[in-house]
């Protein structure tokens, strides 16, 4: 039940023109179908129908030349009376006059090849925007131009599509046009039902992608706005089916994640559920505190589902400090307490460390941990104490998803910052254990918008509260060009025995441009505060921290500043999880608007663990823009990770539940957000009907029935159009 139903060979045949890649259509080489496919979304010729316009050209405006209005956009047909080509070097444009029986117009070419293209005498017919120039009027360089006898392949309403560098807009009317000529006639079998068709006044599918990608197809287009109209139900037709094929995906995903054997493991005792177990009770002991209620809440919920004979699949949002670590161990420990064992994956060595640290202090089990570089006698000895069991717990990086790794029986894989995992490998890891749970753990909550239209009724636990005694961190916003300022106060702190994290700018897609910018600044604040603490203290005050050290250099670095013997640290987002320093109050990050929200809140999280007061200064250009004004303004009013999560996800977007992306904007590609809003609870509807809940989750006992049966051959279509057929695997990751 990984997907839907094979699609009937009589079905295929009619999908498989919009399947195919887009290099078969008519004139599209390799070369020009990579371009396509960046501006598609994909390499299907579907693909390409699915990227609409993102405005039409109303070209509809043919007047005679002597009727021609200044700042308007039309097609005009007269005869070439005069070409007047520039002078030597210079820069001006090739100039040509049209005449027709009511008067003339000039045209404008600063392209030479374009302008080669007119021929004295000639009647030609152009289209572009009019502006009056002294005394005429004059179209600079047109978007058309045919001879007069073409006159019709002008359309009169114009789609407008993006393009990307070698991509013209002739490129892809050539290729969208053979793409809607593979739309099937008779269409496709409809996947809604009547009465909703009847209620929207909604045209077919194929119609839909016409009328969207040929708005000249659409009935009475000549004249009047009428067309427009019909493009907005053509939209809403589309973007309701693009919310149905993400509703089915996840019901079938969910229907497919109950029907996997699972096994339960309740503890020692399994009447006594919810108690703590006796090795649970011994790291609590450690831990020396009592649980949070938020925590004893997740730990609840995360319990029962372990207990439960299928698969837990669930994800523990909660805010930096919230306590997920501890939560993470308890529930590790349950599943040792069931005879399996226990392994967490973080995204950094920095962080797994940290794991495997604070687990040594606390589990009563032994504790293995794995990473890249950990070679030799010590990789050897974690490989066989996993594989033979001898490690209950296990701490790594996404050295854990490697081949050689083994173990004697994973009952319980941990995600830590699932964000920076890709689904495969999370995937990966759960899939090392015989029908082990998946804990996923992340400090960027979720936001309740990505929750509604992607995740349903997934196994979500909201954490909620913060340890006592954190303080609030005082965020301020200041120009680069307030340089010298921030200098000033970060040196008075510094004597006033402070501790401070810098963080250097994300350069670009480059860490190693990243890390030059880190050792640039640290050059700069060396030459600027000195070698010594204040006081005259001969230590360095200055430590450096980046991805590309030695390991043992880096863990020096974190290891000087936690002890106090740097006062502060320069560093790239090598400590954006992972780094407990409790002395440090001050957090600088420069360039704050060149980072997303939730790691600029990630940062700040850095700050404000122990009992001195905290102050987050972020650096921004002069201007640096509204959306990242945005960002930084969010961060300045809360420091509520949900709310900053809720504005992410409306500034940056949440990536795919049902696919393999998992950052920038949905991937509803006709949806906008008022049609989400306003179609979601449809889609779902229909959803439902189409798979019942009764399919879904059948009664305790039985069997569920095989999922084809409720899907129609229509639905099934859907599913392969939009690129659902594999949900099932990718929505479990």
């Amino acid at each position: 039940m990984s997907s839907p139903s094979p699609i009937t060979s009589s079905l295929a045949s009619v999908l498989a023109p919009l399947l195919a890649p887009l290099e078969t259509l008519p004139g599209v080489n390799t070369a020009r179908a990579r371009l396509l496919a960046r501006i598609a979304g994909g390499n299907r010729v579907i693909d390409l129908l699915f990227r609409l316009p993102e405005s039409v050209t109303d070209r509809r405006l043919r007047p005679l030349l002597a009727h021609v209005q200044s700042d308007t956009i039309v097609t005009v047909v007269g005869t070439v009376s005069e070409i007047r080509p520039p002078t030597p070097r210079s820069r001006q444009p090739w100039r040509v006059t049209l005449t027709d029986d009511s008067g003339l117009l000039e045209l404008a070419f600063f392209s030479p090849w374009q302008a080669k293209q007119v021929k004295m005498g000639e009647q030609i017919a152009v289209s572009g925007r009019a502006e009056r120039f002294h005394d005429r009027m004059v179209i600079t360089s047109p978007d058309y131009l045919l001879p007069a006898s073409a006159l019709a392949r002008i359309p009169r309403l114009d789609p407008v599509w993006p393009l990307t560098a070698g991509l013209f807009a002739g490129h892809v009317r050539q290729a969208m046009t053979a793409a809607l000529a593979r739309l099937p006639s008779p269409p496709l079998p409809e996947w809604h039902t009547p009465a909703i068709l009847t209620h929207h006044d909604w045209p077919d599918f194929a119609t839909a992608l016409t009328w969207m990608q040929h708005p000249d197809s659409i009935a009475g287009s000549e004249t009047g706005e009428g067309w427009r109209k019909a493009q907005a139900r053509a939209q809403a037709r589309l973007a309701c089916d693009e919310l149905l094929a993400d509703q089915l995906a996840i019901r079938l995903a969910h229907a497919a994640a109950r029907a996997r054997p699972g096994r339960a493991m309740p503890g020692v005792a399994p009447e006594a559920l919810h108690h703590n177990g006796p090795l649970q009770q011994q790291a609590l002991a450690a831990f020396g505190h009592e649980l949070t209620p938020g925590q004893s809440h997740v730990l609840h919920e995360i319990e029962t589902d372990m207990a439960a004979p299928t698969r837990m699949n669930r994800l523990v949002q909660g805010d930096v400090g919230a306590g997920k670590t501890l939560v993470a161990l308890l529930a590790m420990l349950r599943a040792v307490e069931s005879g399996a064992q226990a392994a967490i994956m973080a995204p950094t060595e920095i962080l797994a460390r940290q794991h495997a640290t604070t687990f040594a202090r606390l589990s009563p089990v032994p504790v293995a941990f794995l990473c890249s570089s950990v070679k030799g006698r010590a990789r050897k000895k974690a490989l066989s104490d996993m594989a033979d069991g001898t490690a209950r717990l296990v701490v790594g990086t996404h050295a854990l998803v490697q081949d050689t790794v083994r173990f004697a029986d994973l009952g319980l894989a941990v995600i830590d910052e699932q964000h920076r995992f890709g689904v495969e490998q999370r995937l990966a890891l759960a899939d090392k254990g015989r029908n082990a749970d998946m804990l996923t753990m992340t400090a960027t909550p979720i936001p309740r918008t990505l929750l509604l239209t992607r995740f349903g009724d997934m196994q979500i636990s909201r954490l909620e509260g913060k340890p006592a005694g954190r303080k609030p961190i005082r965020t301020s916003l200041h120009s680069l060009g307030a340089m010298d300022e921030v200098l000033a106060g970060i040196g008075r702190a510094l004597r006033d025995g402070a501790q401070v994290f810098w963080v250097c700018p994300l350069v670009s897609e480059s860490e190693a441009l990243d890390i030059a910018a880190a050792e640039a600044r640290h050059a700069a604040l060396v030459s600027y505060f000195g070698t010594s603490l204040p006081g005259g203290d001969k230590a360095p005050v200055i430590g450096l921290a980046h991805g590309q050290q030695d390991s043992a250099v880096r863990e020096q670095a974190l290891a000087d500043f936690a002890a106090g013997r740097t006062r502060l640290l320069v560093a790239t987002t090598v400590i954006e999880v992972g780094v407990d320093v409790p002395g440090a109050s001050i957090m600088v990050i420069e360039h704050a608007e060149r980072f997303g929200l939730a790691q600029l809140h990630q940062l700040r999280g850095r700050v404000g663990r122990g009992s001195a007061a905290s102050y987050c200064l972020m650096l921004h250009d002069d201007d640096p823009g509204h959306t990242a004004r945005r960002r930084l303004g969010c961060l300045r009013e809360t420091e509520d990770g949900f709310l900053i999560a809720d504005e992410d996800f409306r500034l940056r977007g949440g990536g795919e539940a049902t696919g393999r992306r998992q950052s920038g904007l949905p991937e509803y590609r006709m949806a906008s957000d008022a049609l989400v809003d306003s179609l979601l609870e449809t889609a779902r509807r229909e959803a439902l009907a189409i798979l019942p809940e009764d399919s879904i989750a059948p009664p305790a006992g039985t069997p569920p029935a095989p999922l084809a049966q409720h899907l129609s051959e229509a639905a099934r279509a859907l599913l392969h159009l939009f690129g659902k057929a594999d949900a099932a695997r990718i929505f479990r990751g």
